[in-house]
């Protein structure tokens, strides 16, 4: 045989062998499930982190159950995985929900849980949390490493201003690891300010009305970096950021 035909002879076999392989691949992966058979089994897998631990897979089952949608023991064709995702994106400590049907009866599905980036706890009521999208999530245990921010608090400032203000500590490791506490108060304007607690130190920090935060705590850190070495963190009493480009300090 030809060199060239022995060439051609094995490119055809491969191409062969490769397109047989696909056609296997497609029967077993990429078919849909039977949709008479029934759901025989629930793949159900709650996201966990550090900040969130507000429901676990035993009562995800419980909200599909109370809601009649469960869907073990179902015809495949009769599970609606949209339905069931919008009844669980109801439940106010789930931010997102994927459910999908696979092969052999079963069917997937994950919860993501809101992640909170702040406590908050109002003059004259119960403490909830915030997450970046402003979500107010109820209480479900008290104890946590957020930063907690008490006193004049409405809902709204909560889910605008502090759940912006949360974010943005979380994201910054020093300001993170730094600021404990925040409280809110309202000026002579009616205005609510802030001042910080640091973890480090007994000093006020006097923020002022929550905006250019950013400018306020980078020239604030840059004061820390050049003072704070020189005359230590309890020199001061009371910083205050209030006025642009500004850092007015009062000793003790």
């Amino acid at each position: 045989m030809k060199v060239g035909k022995i060439v051609k002879f094995t490119l055809v076999t491969f191409l062969v062998l490769g397109l047989l392989s696909y056609v296997v691949y497609a029967m077993l992966f990429l078919s849909g499930p039977d949709e008479e058979e029934r759901c025989t089994s629930i793949e159900l897998m709650v996201e966990k982190n550090s900040e969130s631990d507000f429901v676990n897979e035993k009562e995800v089952e419980d909200i599909l159950k109370n809601a009649n949608v469960y869907p073990k023991g179902m015809l495949m064709k009769d599970v609606d995985a949209e339905h069931i995702e919008d009844v669980l994106r109801k439940n106010e400590f789930i931010a997102n929900v994927e459910c999908y049907k696979s092969v052999g009866g079963r069917f997937r599905i994950k919860v993501e849980q809101r992640i909170p980036v702040i406590f908050v706890i109002p003059e004259g009521r119960d403490g909830f949390f915030v997450d970046a999208q402003g979500h107010i999530i109820p209480n479900r245990n008290s104890a946590t490493d957020l930063v907690v921010a008490s006193g004049n608090i409405d809902n709204e400032y909560a889910s605008k201003e502090l759940a912006e203000f949360g974010q943005f500590l979380q994201t910054e490791e020093f300001w993170d690891n730094q600021i404990e506490q925040i409280y809110v108060s309202k000026n002579k304007k009616g205005q609510r300010v802030v001042e910080l607690i640091p973890r480090v130190g007994d000093q006020v920090i006097y923020l002022g009305v929550l905006d250019d935060y950013q400018k306020k705590l980078r020239n604030l850190r840059r004061f820390y970096d050049k003072a704070v070495d020189k005359v230590g963190w309890n020199k001061y009493a009371r910083i205050s950021l209030e006025y642009e480009g500004q850092i007015i300090c009062t000793k003790r």
